[in-house]
């Protein structure tokens, strides 16, 4: 019997001895039964999120490249040759079949000031047309901005001469020089050289013709004159739109310049052509040689 009751004793003291080092549970590490620890993020990781969230995602960045392709590509897109100018500086459908009730819009003498020139080209975005502007190399070389702000908003240019003055009193070098001159200064201004050139005061020979050839340029003057430029048609808009439509023709090659009256006139003058049945040519698809 004191065998067995020694064996319980000794048994009884391991037990105890195994409950005393149990360690107990404190607060700080346990939680309620079926509720998450939440951890609090550290102040780098606060940061390494914020720049996450303010830089572009991949689609931004998608997205910004299609625009600027899209940008480019309405500039560089190759537009068909439809149409010819004939010796008497009309322009002409190439099918006969095609729409001859067209004119070709033209401004000379700028770039001069930004207000008029998007007054102009406003205009010609609300009928959807297309027109050529005649810039001079020394303006061009006062306000490159001017010339830009012509091509940015899709016009076309064309090459006016250095300076307003009669190339056919000039020799041919001085007349080539005023034509190769524009050529490069808007080359390194826009990128592009000009396709069309007007002498002016519609003043040429065929020296200067055989220049301007070389230099990949349609030589025109024009068939059209509103006259907006004459000192009985300045500051009066009526007057410019009423002089094109009384020399209008199919084909008719308008000449126009930068100035307030027409300005304020070429909304009307558009209407008014548009409801004769006329459209607007775009440049673009003129060819360069005349025939």
């Amino acid at each position: 019997m004191f065998k067995t009751t020694a064996a319980i004793l000794i048994s009884a003291c391991l037990l105890l001895s195994a409950c005393g080092e149990q360690e107990t549970p404190t607060a700080e590490n346990t939680a309620p039964e079926n509720e998450t620890v939440s951890s609090v993020p550290s102040e780098e990781s606060k940061t390494s999120n914020a720049v996450e969230d303010d830089l572009p995602s991949s689609q931004d960045s998608l997205e910004q490249t299609q625009e600027q392709e899209t940008t480019e590509d309405k500039k560089e897109q190759h537009i068909e040759k439809t149409y010819h100018m004939n010796e008497n500086y009309y322009i002409k459908p190439n099918d006969e079949n095609g729409e001859k009730k067209v004119v070709l819009l033209t401004f000379d003498d700028g770039p001069k000031e930004a207000e008029m020139i998007n007054g102009l080209i406003d205009t010609l975005d609300k009928h959807n047309a297309k027109a050529i502007f005649f810039v001079n190399g020394y303006r061009v070389k006062s306000h490159p901005e001017l010339l830009k702000l012509i091509y940015e908003r899709e016009q076309i240019i064309g090459n006016h001469a250095w300076d307003h003055e009669d190339l056919k009193k000039m020799s041919a070098s001085e007349a080539s020089k005023q034509v190769t001159d524009v050529q490069h200064i808007v080359k390194e201004t826009i990128g592009v050289e000009p396709e069309f050139f007007r002498p002016p005061f519609g003043s040429g020979n065929d020296a200067l013709k055989e220049t301007v050839k070389q230099n990949g340029m349609l030589y025109m003057t024009w068939s059209n004159g509103s006259l907006d430029w004459d000192k009985s048609t300045q500051n009066k808009p009526d007057k410019v739109v009423q002089n094109v439509l009384d020399q209008l023709n199919p084909g008719s090659n308008i000449l126009m310049h930068e100035l307030p009256w027409t300005v304020e006139a070429l909304d009307d003058l558009l209407t008014k052509l548009e409801n004769k049945g006329y459209s607007f040519v775009d440049p673009r698809s003129i060819e360069l040689e005349a025939r």
